[in-house]
Formats: C-alpha cells, structure tokens, sequence
C-alpha cells in the first residue's frame, strides 16, 4: 500500500486521536491509569494499525490490520459512550468524537471491503 499518510482513513483517524487526546486530558485524575488510559490507547492503535498494515508484504496483511483498527474504533465508540455517561465529556465534544468514529469505522470497513473485492 505503500505511504500511510496518503490514506484518508488514516488522516481522520490521526485527527480524531489528537481530539481524543485534548478531550481526556480533562477527565479526573483518579482516571489517569483507567479510563483515560484506556480510550487513549483505543484511538491511537485506530491510525496505528493502519500505518503498521500499510507497510506490510501486500493487501492480505493489510486488511488484517484494518480489522485490528476497526476493532479499536468500536472500542473507542463505547469508551466514548462510557466517558459522557460518567459526566467525564460533555454532549457537544461526545457527539463530534462519536461522529468521527462512526465515519472512521464506515470508511474502514469500505476499504477492508475493497481490498476483499
């Protein structure tokens, strides 16, 4: 596949990452090692996975990676659901952080989709 920063699927999911990031930073310290530690490491595996599946032997391998990232975006979507129920996010920055996902997951499985054709 060849420069993962081309794809992009991967730059959405970098963006949502970096949102993730500011969005957390705000929860209560007490979280530092659990649920901030948690919907940190979900977001950024998403863009990870990609680049590490992009620099694989071909598309096999790399669609085995965007299923290891779309894995990852459903965790981020309920990690996310969990943070707003617990009053750790608000609805606005919960509603554009989910939208983000939802399209990320869409565009993963489209081109897992894709590359299965």
């Amino acid at each position: 596949m060849g420069d993962f920063k081309k794809l992009a699927v991967w730059e959405k999911a970098h963006r949502l990452t970096l949102a993730v990031y500011r969005a957390s930073g705000s929860f209560p310290k007490d979280e530092l090692y659990g649920l901030m530690s948690q919907i940190r490491r979900a977001a950024a595996s998403i863009p990870t996975n990609i680049a590490e599946g992009s620099g694989r032997g071909g598309d096999r391998e790399l669609v085995r990676f965007l299923h290891i990232a779309l894995g990852s975006a459903n965790e981020l979507e309920y990690q996310l659901l969990l943070a707003k129920d617990l009053g750790y996010l608000d609805a606005g920055i919960y509603q554009e952080l989910e939208h983000q996902t939802l399209e990320i997951q869409r565009m993963l499985a489209g081109l897992i989709h894709k590359l299965h054709a």
